[in-house]
């Protein structure tokens, strides 16, 4: 036990965490008649409210936006399942894209054809997908709430001078209030991003899994950071930006899963101005003035240096997206029409793109041969039909 205390209070020190010449008795909640410091033990309210946040989405997504769905006609049934094969469901545990190297020793262990097993894999990877329906409930939850946060963190911020004025966020540090709002905004948007992290492993998978998994476990930190350390004030503006274009980003999912296509293109188009603007634009602003204007107010120290890693940490998967979210508009502009977003589709999305386009030119060369065996008439009759599946 003295040992942990060691630790703790090593880890703890105030030589790391706060400026030179403050100690944590100094901040803690009551020291100060006029100030109203945050409370480190405030940050166990975001676990529980998680819970709460869970059941608000699961009542929503099943008495309101799983209707709506239905009611647009969104696909809700489900691929039927593939042939129970224990030799197969091993090879599939292994790895979910079959390798051509496989088919042969496969073909003799289950006595079938290549062709089965080929067409058994596509059907077992269909049926781990979630349904058309599933995928529009869960958009539609995170747009529902990133508007709602959008629009608190403007009310609240609004009559805030570090949401007009950056350099506000440093003046006075580490001696400033927390008010009610700011401590309702901070609860609820931690609390948000703990069902997101557990959530995650049960909702739609995506290639960007891990990403988006760095990603909600960073702003957790940060956020508890910024609490611990009374730096709420950047913490507050870096929420409010990133809450803005993530509204247009569900929402453009959500109405491609309503096949409203020419909508979903104009909110997308909506999406990239926006995500470039306050991704790549404002909160850069933000990094600039923790970076290059927080030095000249303020005396720098450790945690200062960890938190702005953290933030510039974003910055770089924020980049990241962007170059993805370039790959579609560009994409788009071939096709005529959003193909789909990366960060919407599942892990497998594109794979069986590439695969029904390579059954679709197969069908095409066996009808080509089947009506050159069969004469001009039965060309005529056949009319050279090509049927494309349309991936998930």
């Amino acid at each position: 036990m003295e040992l942990i205390n060691k630790l703790n209070g090593a880890f703890w020190s105030e030589q790391i965490w706060l400026p030179p010449n403050t100690t944590w008795a100094e901040i803690a909640p009551g020291s100060r008649p006029d100030v109203v410091h945050a409370n480190y033990k405030d940050l166990i309210w975001p676990i529980p409210l998680a819970a709460v946040v869970m059941l608000v989405r699961y009542t929503l997504e099943r008495f309101w936006i799983s209707p709506i769905g239905k009611s647009l006609g969104i696909r809700s049934s489900r691929p039927k399942k593939a042939a129970n094969v224990p030799i197969l469901e091993t090879a599939y545990a292994k790895s979910t894209r079959l390798d051509n190297k496989w088919l042969a020793p496969l073909a003799k262990q289950t006595d079938m054809s290549e062709r089965q097993i080929e067409r058994w894999w596509r059907l077992r990877r269909a049926q781990d997908k979630p349904s058309t329906l599933v995928k529009f409930c869960e958009n539609t939850w995170r747009c529902l709430y990133y508007l709602y946060s959008f629009i608190f963190g403007v009310i609240v911020l609004w009559d805030k001078p570090w949401f007009w004025d950056v350099k506000s966020c440093w003046y006075g540090y580490p001696h400033q209030s927390i008010s009610n709002d700011i401590w309702w905004y901070y609860m609820i948007s931690m609390s948000f991003y703990w069902s997101l992290t557990g959530t995650q492993f049960f909702d739609v998978k995506r290639k960007d899994f891990w990403q988006m998994f760095i990603h909600h476990m960073v702003t957790l930190l940060l956020m508890s950071l910024s609490w611990v350390c009374n730096l709420h004030r950047v913490g507050s503006l870096v929420l409010v930006v990133h809450d803005c274009a993530d509204i247009f980003l569900e929402a453009a999912k959500l109405t491609k899963y309503a096949n409203y296509q020419k909508l979903c293109d104009a909110i997308f188009a909506i999406f990239t101005v926006v995500w470039i603007v306050t991704r790549l634009g404002f909160y850069p602003r933000i990094i600039y003035s923790s970076s290059v204007e927080a030095p000249r107010i303020l005396p720098m120290f450790p945690a200062y240096y960890i938190f702005n890693s953290l933030l510039l940490m974003l910055l770089v998967l924020h980049v990241i997206w962007t170059y993805m979210i370039l790959k579609i508009v560009v994409d788009s502009l071939q096709k005529g029409l959003m193909s789909g977003d990366i960060r919407s589709s599942d892990s497998e999305d594109l794979t069986d793109s590439s695969e029904n386009a390579r059954l679709a030119n197969g069908s095409a060369r066996k009808s080509k041969a089947s009506n050159n065996s069969a004469g001009a008439g039965g060309a005529a009759g056949a009319g050279g039909e090509v049927i494309q599946r349309k991936p998930n």
